[in-house]
């Protein structure tokens, strides 16, 4: 099957692009002794756990079902990190995982020992308050009022026997210098205590396959906590594996007028792409221009009831029409994991497109994924 053969709407992701990535992380890895884990949250395509894991050392997760899933289908280091876990599932939880990060020293006290007595490695995230970001406080863990993490204010040193580890993610996209930036937060905040650990885990956000990433720099940083404080390190990025890798296929449906131009397609931001709307921001769509920057410009509307489900402004060379197939990038990061069926929207398919350019499905949705969720 050719991309052209696809049906729609489709997630495609790219073999040969989720390897390149991997070859970079890879190459972190070598060059520094650091181990890097795949965050489940951002890209759990386990059609993919093969190949990721020949270059990466495991995976993370945020609850049961994401460590359960990295265990059954990567079985390497399994680590986890809830802001709170449930008594019912903590068993398991400790049955499959290697490392368990808890957020507060409640939650510490709580599971320590049964933790420790399975054998596990017992980490602890912290709060360096060092907020690096600008216009995602969504996404912000230093926010005021963050959920997230144990404050330097709050820190009980005389509760750490037992913890080999300190776990820290501030970052959303973003690049070394401002890694470098938090981790002088860190050592300012907790360096005290660091060299009592055995690890510590600058958790993801990291963006080291873009174009732009400094990755010296990073493998610098990486480099001053092992010279530093004799500590191992772990990075957990979820978007770098599957940055730029993906795409949806979507086709034009009807194009309908009101005030502009409005192009109904067959791909929801609400169902499909919710960071659209969440984040927000404006996917890359191939061929095409920022509004009024080509001749012909129109609004991408979803096929759903909600106002504002709008995938944005997108101007092209020649007029769209009906049947017309659009290609949006970098769609393999979190828009797989966090599709829905509101309004009984089907899902899109799922195809890989491997290194000799041919495409096969690997899943389709029906009436039926719709119906049981809730039946």
């Amino acid at each position: 099957m050719r991309f052209e053969e696809l049906p729609t709407p489709c997630f495609v992701v790219d073999e040969a692009l989720i390897e390149k990535n991997l070859n970079i992380l890879s190459g972190v890895m070598q060059r520094t002794g650091a181990k890097i884990v795949l965050a489940q949250k951002a890209f759990s395509m386990t059609e993919m756990y093969p190949l990721i894991g020949k270059y990466l050392s495991g995976t993370t997760a945020s609850g049961l079902f994401e460590a359960r899933l990295g265990h059954e289908e990567m079985g390497k280091e399994n680590h986890v990190f809830a802001p709170a876990y449930r008594e019912n599932e903590i068993d398991e939880i400790l049955t499959i995982c290697d490392h368990i990060i808890f957020n507060s020293f409640s939650q510490l006290e709580k599971y320590k020992d049964k933790a420790l007595s399975a054998g596990r490695k017992v980490g602890l995230r912290i709060n360096p308050e060092c907020s690096t970001q600008v216009g995602h406080e969504i996404y912000d863990p230093c926010s005021p009022g963050s959920r997230f993490g144990v404050k330097r204010e709050d820190f009980r040193p005389e509760q750490l026997e037992g913890v080999s580890g300190l776990h820290f993610h501030t970052l959303c996209q973003q690049n070394s210098d401002d890694l470098e930036t938090t981790l002088n937060a860190v050592e300012d905040k907790f360096g005290p205590w660091l060299s009592q650990m055995e690890w510590i885990n600058f958790g993801g956000g990291h963006h080291i396959t873009r174009e732009d990433y400094d990755i010296p720099r990073l493998e610098a940083c990486i480099k001053r906590m092992q010279e530093k404080y004799g500590l191992e390190v772990y990075l957990e990025p979820g978007e770098a594996i599957a940055l730029n890798a993906g795409y949806m296929v979507t086709s034009v449906l009807d194009i309908h007028r009101n005030g502009m131009e409005i192009a109904i397609v067959d791909t929801s931001a609400t169902c499909h792409m919710p960071d659209v709307l969440e984040m927000p921001y404006r996917p890359p769509l191939i061929g095409s221009g920022e509004a009024g920057e080509k001749p012909y410009t129109y609004r991408l509307g979803g096929p759903t009831c909600l106002t504002g489900d709008v995938i944005g402004d997108y101007s092209f060379d020649q007029p769209l029409k009906c049947g017309d197939r659009l290609v949006f990038e970098d769609m393999a990061i979190y828009s797989m994991v966090k599709t829905n069926t509101f309004n009984g929207m089907p899902l899109p398919a799922i195809a890989v497109q491997d290194k000799d350019g041919n495409c096969r499905i690997v899943r389709e949705f029906g009436y039926q994924d719709f119906k049981m969720r809730l039946a």
